[in-house]
């Protein structure tokens, strides 16, 4: 996926979770949407690089929108959401190996207790679930981790992959990279016990887990290849 024209910056800071404040290059400061919910631990710097898309809808408050950050351990997309597009398009251009017996991709469908998979792949051999997991979370030795922050969400969205499984289904946990800095990937067992505690439990009960490096640029973010991931940091 490309992002069109980006402006770059300088972050100042980010507050109320969903707000920062960024230094354009002619000294003006604006404020811009930060689409993204989670700790964004090493990701907001201050003084650091950062590059904003912008928008013309006369509805929005603020049209810019923080898409990258130039942190010490590499470029990073904060802009969690988009990594379902990207994995879409990467299962679309057979980037994801061992799925060629499910050619048809839908997004959004609804399963478990009121939860919406982010893709669902279908074909002769049966149907895949898949949830997508954006990992910006840099730790020492290029390794990445989920969650940065406590997660029940994702802890109710595991338990419930685990229930579909069976004869004709299978489910998939992906974790897309969205950190140059990441070359390998665990749970953060440190920050969310629960949650690393309950992936063991899913991947002993079938639950499949991958991870995925996207190619980040100031162009655009495109799936491009398969990380090594372990339940516990090697």
């Amino acid at each position: 996926m490309e992002f069109g024209k980006l402006v770059q910056g300088r972050l100042l800071r980010r507050y109320k979770r969903f707000l920062a404040d960024v230094e354009l290059p002619g000294g003006a400061v604006i404020t811009a949407h930060c689409p993204n919910t989670g700790a964004m631990t090493g990701c907001m710097p201050e003084g650091a690089p950062v590059w904003l898309s912008v928008s013309d809808a006369k509805t929005r408050k603020y049209p810019h929108t923080w898409e990258l950050v130039d942190t010490p351990a590499g470029l990073a997309c904060i802009h969690s959401a988009l990594a379902n597009k990207v994995v879409r398009e990467g299962f679309e251009n057979g980037k994801v190996k061992g799925f060629e017996q499910y050619p048809a991709l839908r997004s959004e469908v609804k399963y478990g207790a009121g939860s919406r998979a982010d893709l669902l792949l279908e074909g002769d051999a049966g149907r895949v679930f898949v949830e997508v997991k954006c990992v910006t979370l840099y730790r020492r030795d290029d390794w990445g981790a989920f969650p940065d922050a406590v997660s029940d969400r994702g802890r109710r969205h595991i338990r419930e992959l685990q229930g579909v499984i069976d004869d004709e289904t299978r489910a998939l946990l992906l974790f897309c990279v969205f950190h140059s800095g990441i070359h390998r990937v665990c749970a953060a067992g440190d920050i969310d016990p629960k949650y690393r505690d309950a992936l063991a439990e899913a991947m002993a009960a079938g639950l499949e887990v991958q991870a995925y490096a996207a190619e980040v640029t100031t162009r655009g973010l495109s799936l491009a290849r398969r990380l090594p991931f372990s339940l516990d940091p090697a």
